[in-house]
């Protein structure tokens, strides 16, 4: 399952790598995390990143990850020291060319400290040269650094950039990237975006691959290994990047089957949401131990227990749907969750009724009788579920219950309009619940107050079905099973991002 930690807002005493000069002291330090309660200590303040090169070089034998990166970013404030969040052993740190003191403090803290104070609203080049051994890391109990047969994956949420490159970890702050990674020849690198160029010296041959829109750094991902890569374009024009694990075994069929599908189903897809918000699509299915699937941006991840019972084009679905709803449009804070998951779990059901296989209203109508009255499921506020059921399967399956009753309330027009409008009124920022509430009420013209307080933030199950004159009058007469619910519900087995 996903984290459900929550990062402690206060943060352990600091060990000391090199001394900090006493003239920074009366500067004003950037805080510690960037203000969500849900995770306090996660991201920063006091600066806001544009840019990321990440240059790496990873030998999978050992293990062993080293890496210059190379941060542009902007001051929000007067700093006279900053954070970056990041695990690995730190050689070196510049800024704007200069020498940096740093030290490390809580669980994955970096705290940088400038020769001179940093003047706000100005341009800062931070440089950072590091290396270690990610699988022997871990903060708050936990690593996010996934080993394979052939090399590792780093694919997590709501964190996992720690493991591989020091970052302002926290949506609120997407930049773009250039990810450059050389491996031993034979092993492939895969990461977000397009890739621009290889080249092979010595041994080790060094993908380039960058991703030119804002990106949340939960979203980066990086993955080395042995792959069948495949490329292609889609109907509509976008380019497609998938890559398979060569040792996937039983499930090399089904996974293939199903990610290959990606094109054809961002073109579906598009007609939903609008245009597609980025350069590529396209995932990768790596021999890893986990179960989940993860919206990374462009190049979904998808453990290969997703094809276990074979094609599951519900789960790309889920995970393409993301590109407009979490990536292209990024939550505020964490607590927002629901219009990342609900609209994603929505998007299936438009599939399985595409599929002829349920429609979405019948999807609501068993989601609701199948739960009582009594049932937890509906103490869990979609709208605010808390850090500790962030990926319940109510953010899921009530969030898109939520997204059911919005349709009945304002009616089709209204509804595909909002579906469309929303990741082009925000295209590659931010919002939050509140956000998508007025939007919805702009576009409808309807105060819908009460509906979204009654289906995403009551702790108890609403007295009406999601439908008006839906069929389910009485909860202990569940309707039909939908056929394409055993894949919908596969996705609830492990997160589905």
């Amino acid at each position: 399952m996903h984290r459900r930690i929550i990062a402690p807002g206060a943060l352990a005493a600091a060990s000391l790598l090199l001394a900090i000069p006493a003239s920074a002291a009366s500067g004003t330090p950037g805080a510690p995390g960037i203000g969500d309660p849900y995770y306090p200590a996660y991201g920063n303040g006091g600066y806001d990143v544009s840019h990321y090169d990440l240059r790496l070089r990873y030998q999978p034998a050992t293990d062993e990850l080293e890496g210059t990166a190379t941060l542009l970013a902007r001051t929000t404030q007067d700093l006279s020291r900053f954070d970056l969040d990041f695990l690995l052993d730190v050689a070196e740190v510049r800024v704007n060319g200069v020498p940096a003191s740093f030290a490390t403090s809580g669980q994955h803290e970096l705290e940088i400290t400038p020769r001179t104070p940093l003047p706000a609203n100005t341009p800062v080049t931070v440089v950072v040269r590091y290396s270690g051994v990610p699988s022997t890391k871990s903060a708050y109990g936990f690593s996010t650094w996934h080993r394979t047969p052939d090399g590792a994956v780093a694919a997590d949420e709501p964190e996992s950039a720690w493991w591989w490159f020091p970052s302002n970890d926290h949506p609120l702050d997407k930049a773009t990237y250039d990810v450059s990674v050389a491996v031993p020849d034979g092993t492939q690198a895969l990461s977000n975006g397009t890739l621009q160029s290889t080249s092979s010296k010595l041994g080790w041959t060094r993908y380039n691959w960058r991703e030119n829109k804002p990106q949340a750094t939960y979203l980066t991902t990086l993955a080395v290994g042995r792959f069948d890569i495949t490329t292609g374009t889609s109907e509509g024009g976008v380019p497609v990047v998938n890559a398979y694990s060569r040792d996937l075994g039983d499930n090399d069929g089904a996974a293939r089957a199903s990610v290959e599908r990606t094109g054809e189903l961002v073109d579906w897809l598009s007609g939903w949401f609008g245009p597609y918000p980025f350069g590529s699509a396209g995932g990768y299915v790596p021999n890893t131990t986990t179960g989940y699937a993860l919206e990374t941006q462009t190049r979904v991840y998808y453990s290969p227990r997703q094809f276990a019972n074979g094609s599951n084009t519900s789960v790309v679905v889920h995970e393409l749907a993301h590109q407009w709803y979490g990536d292209d449009v990024s939550l505020k804070g964490w607590k927002d969750i629901w219009i990342n998951e609900g609209f994603a779990r929505y998007a299936q059901w438009l599939w399985s009724e595409h599929e002829g296989e349920g429609t979405t209203q019948e999807l609501a109508d068993y989601v609701y009788a199948s739960h009582p009255a009594d049932d937890p499921f509906w103490t869990v506020p979609p709208g605010d579920p808390g850090p500790d059921d962030q990926f319940d399967t109510a953010v899921y399956d009530r969030g898109a219950l939520a997204v059911q009753a919005l349709r009945n309330t304002v009616g089709d027009d209204a509804f595909f309009a909002v579906l469309k409008g929303w990741p082009r009124k925000y295209a590659y920022g931010n919002a939050s619940v509140a956000d998508f509430r007025a939007y919805a009420e702009e576009v409808s013209g309807r105060s819908l107050g009460a509906l979204f307080d009654t289906w995403l933030f009551q702790p108890v199950k609403p007295a009406a079905p999601a439908a008006r004159g839906a069929s389910v009058a009485k909860a202990s007469q569940t309707p039909a099973r939908p056929r394409s619910w055993q894949r919908i519900e596969a996705t609830n087995d492990v997160h589905t991002g």
